[in-house]
This record gives C-alpha cells, structure tokens and sequence, in this order.
C-alpha cells in the first residue's frame, strides 16, 4: 500500500497535514523521531517534514535524518520543516528581522509542480520567527511575501520542496490545491478508501493476535464500537467485550448501551463500578489529575474482569488520532491527558494495548462503522468522552453534583432533538464551580451555574460554537432552572477551539 509518511517535529496542528493528504484518497501515517532504517522499513512514496516550536539552528533541535534525501522520493517541507530543509542541504536559517503571524499574501514567482493552478497572489497562513536567508545549492525561489523573500523554494530535479506557510490550515487558501499538486508529484494512484482500510486492519489484528485472548473497553460510543466490530472480525469469540458503569455516564444511558449490544454477536460483560471511581475521585478538583485516576482505575477495572475470564493477552482501546495528539505526541504540548493515552498508570498487566483507530480522525472512524454495517444510531451518536461527566463537572466531583448534570444534559439533549436541530457535531450541558445568588419563589438562592456548549467540527481538533437559536436556550434555561435542583443560572458557552478545548476539562 503506498503511503506519504509525516515527519512531526512537534507542530501541534500536524495531524492536519495527514487529513489534506488523506482527503485525497492516499493513505498517512505521522511518526515522529524516526532513523533512517525504519524510515526505509516503512518505505513510503514521499515524506513530509512538519512545523515545530524549536530553530533549527539551536544544539538539541530535531532535524529528519539527512538520508532522506537519498531516497528518491519527493520531500515537502513546511514551516520548521521548510527551515530543515534548507539546515541539512546547506542553505542558511537565522532569525527573521519581523516576525509574520497571520494571513499574508503571497506572491508566486515563475512555474512550479506544487503550485500547479494556484493563483499567483494568494492569502496564506504563517506563524514563524526564523526564516530561511539563503537557499541550497541546486534550489530556486518560487514564492515570496512582503516580510519573507524565500517563502518557497525547491529542488525540481530531485523533487524537494519548501514553504515557509503552512497549506494545512484553512486560513491558507490554496492549501488543499497544494496538497494535491505534492500526491501527484508523489505518483500516488489515489485509491486508498475506508474500505481499504478496513480490510487492512482486520488482516493486520488477524495476523497480530493470532488464537490471543482480547479484551476490549466498550463505552457504546461510535469509536470504542468501531474498535469492537473489527476485532470481532478478526478473532471471533476470542473478544470479550467489557462496559464499565463508572457511574460518569449520561442519564440513562448504561442501560441504553447495554440493550444495544446484546444484539450484536459479542461476548458483553457490564460493571457497576460507580461507587469505586467516586470514592477514588473523592476530594480530586484537578481536571488532569482526575483523568489520571479515571484512566487507571479503568485499567485495575479491566485486569480483574481479564483474571475471571482467564487470561487475556491483548486490551483493545478505541483511541482516535485527537485524543493522540491532545495527549502529547511527540514533542508537542500536552493539552488534557486522555484517559486512553495519557491517561494510563505506569503499568497495565496484559500483553499489549491495541489501539486499531489511533490514526483515524472521527469523520472517518464513522466511515470505517459504515463499511462494517454497524446502524447509523451507533455510527452518529454523540462524541462522550471516557472519562465522562468527571470532566464536565468542574471542580470535586459528587454524587449530587453528577445528578445534577445528567438532569440538566437530558433535558438539553431532549430540547435539541425536539427543534430537529441535526446539524451539531457535539453539545452537552456541563456544570461550572461557579455559584450566584438568584430570586426562586420571592427568596434568595446562592445556586450552581449550568454552562451550555454546542459545537461544529469536521475532525474536532479545531471547532466553532454553534449558534443555537435563542427560543430554543431560553427554553432550555427555563426547563433547567426549574426542574434541576441547585442550579438558578444557565450559560451558553460561545468560544471556538481554539482557543478553548470541546470539553471544560
């Protein structure tokens, strides 16, 4: 299978050059730190060398292996990865004399494959402080902007390519064309599909786990079922599928998922757990701190269930490629731990951790439902984080605070569904640690505030607020206020991510 490899050298917004190289129907894979053997083992048809936080020219900074470039296969660079470029063939990166953040124009100079049908002035995205002074031996200059003269530049007969922008974002105008113009400089065929992928990993877990015991955490939401219909197609009734109640779930909704899945051909085991992660989180108001004890106290969960059935070698997570990089990769900043990456304790007692989505982004693990027939109630559901309302309930975390929140999301939920409002991507009630005074029946409260947050999103690392219409909220409020005890003021979150986060914490 041909595959264009990313090299990520701590960019927080990598993962978005692997979608541009996707939405053209080639398969991507990041990796980060990669030598050059394993570069060779992964043999892919073209590399891409990402943006950073570092300057190339500093003693400890990362920098791609100089035998890329003795591959025979073409290399794009962007942003730092523009700037390593130049580093390693011998071209000069120092300090620029004025910074460019933002969109700026950019003015295309002569013909180029990879500006092939791109407007010759354009808007485009930067963010950097260096830049690239002279090129190397064998590059011309292809673009430039008003503060950076060598904001392209390449390598034509060899197929290396640089730009100082970054095409991946959507800020950048042209970008997707660009992207289309490397596949092709690539040779790509274009013919990766979900189905080709789903085919792959099955075959791939078949040949993984062989006759191997596997225990997969199945919370009911479109990834973890996902991740639980492929592994029932490669190894059968070896699967034991295991719900855990940690007593964090929306209203009503253990009981839902546990009559979903007793129609499926799995082997279901449900654990009431909610008084165990209570007690665990009693006292806990750190939001990193409690999805560190949720995620092990998952895990312990997990380990006695796998010594009742016997021994299990592999535990099957349905981790997608956000919570990946909002976990940290590489050396990218870590945003909030999840509980199914940065969450784990130390050690976890089984064989392996098998994470079959861990490169998908949600759209198209909802593509890979589809082709495995999983029904459209279970392929749309609603996003619901692992460590559930225990990140949507703002401070410590108890039994009246929990109550309080499902209340006030079923009646939300309920509210949207009955507007036909389809469109949002996610929307949840969550509770704040803020407490207000307020008039109920002629007398004072001093009551908790409930925030509202709806959002659009293709790929949920970037996001808007969704304009929900206002009869709709104060119907909501209304309903809030006078049917959820202890709460006497309701907010609607409108910020966009970034700068905040889908989840509060």
């Amino acid at each position: 299978m041909e595959m264009i490899l990313v090299l990520d050298f701590g960019g927080q917004y990598n993962q978005l050059i692997a979608r541009r190289v996707r939405e053209n129907n080639v398969y991507c894979e990041v990796h980060t730190a990669l030598g050059i053997e394993k570069i060779r083992e992964l043999n892919p048809v073209g590399i891409i060398l990402t943006g950073g936080p570092q300057s190339v020219y500093e003693k400890n900074s990362l920098l791609p292996p100089a035998e890329i470039f003795d591959l025979n296969v073409p290399v794009l660079g962007i942003c730092y990865g523009a700037q390593a470029v130049a580093k390693v063939l011998g071209g000069s990166v120092k300090p620029a004399r004025v910074s460019e953040y933002g969109k700026t124009e950019l003015e295309i100079s002569g013909e180029s494959k990879l500006f092939k049908g791109v407007e010759k002035k354009s808007v485009v995205w930067m963010s950097h402080t260096d830049r690239i002074f002279a090129a190397p031996d064998n590059f011309s200059v292809t673009a430039a902007t008003k503060d950076c003269p060598i904001a392209a530049m390449e390598n034509t007969e060899k197929n290396f390519y640089a730009v100082q922008f970054h095409p991946e974002v959507v800020h950048t105008v042209e970008g997707k064309k660009i992207f289309s113009n490397f596949v092709d400089i690539c040779g790509c065929r274009r013919d990766w599909k979900m189905s080709s992928f789903v085919t792959d990993t099955i075959n791939q877990l078949k040949n993984k786990i062989g006759d191997g015991k596997v225990l997969c955490a199945l919370s009911g939401g479109v990834d973890s079922s996902v991740a639980a219909v492929l592994l029932s197609k490669a190894v059968g009734k070896n699967l034991t599928c295991v719900f855990v109640d940690h007593g964090l779930l929306r209203k009503n909704e253990a009981a839902e998922v546990a009559a979903v899945f007793k129609n499926f051909d799995l082997n279901f085991i449900k654990v009431e757990a909610g008084e165990r992660f209570l007690n665990k989180l009693r006292g806990v108001v750190e939001p990193e701190r409690k999805r560190k004890i949720i995620g092990e106290e998952f895990i312990r969960v997990f380990e006695e269930v796998s010594k009742k059935i016997g021994a299990v070698d592999y535990l099957v997570q349905g981790t997608i490629y956000p919570d990946v990089i909002e976990s940290g990769l590489g050396k990218s900043a870590v945003i909030k731990s999840h509980h199914n990456v940065g969450g784990l304790p130390d050690f976890v007692d089984f064989k392996e951790i098998v994470e079959p989505l861990r490169l998908l982004f949600k759209d198209e693990v909802r593509q890979a439902g589809r082709e495995l027939g999983l029904p459209e109630n279970i392929v749309s559901r609603q996003p619901f984080p692992g460590p559930g309302l225990g990140i949507r309930i703002i401070g410590e975390i108890t039994a009246e605070k929990i109550k309080i929140v499902q209340d006030a999301d079923a009646i939300y939920r309920e509210e949207i569904s009955k507007a036909g409002i389809k469109n949002l991507s996610q929307y949840f009630a969550a509770l704040t640690n803020m407490r207000s005074v307020g008039v109920m029946g002629d007398g004072r409260t001093y009551d908790f505030a409930v925030a509202l947050r709806a959002v659009l999103t293709s790929d949920f690392m970037t996001a808007e607020a969704a304009e929900i219409p206002w009869g709709v909220l104060n119907v909501v409020a209304n309903r809030i206020v006078n049917e959820v005890k202890g709460v006497n003021r309701v907010l609607y979150d409108c910020t966009s991510k970034p700068p905040a986060t889908i989840e509060f914490e």
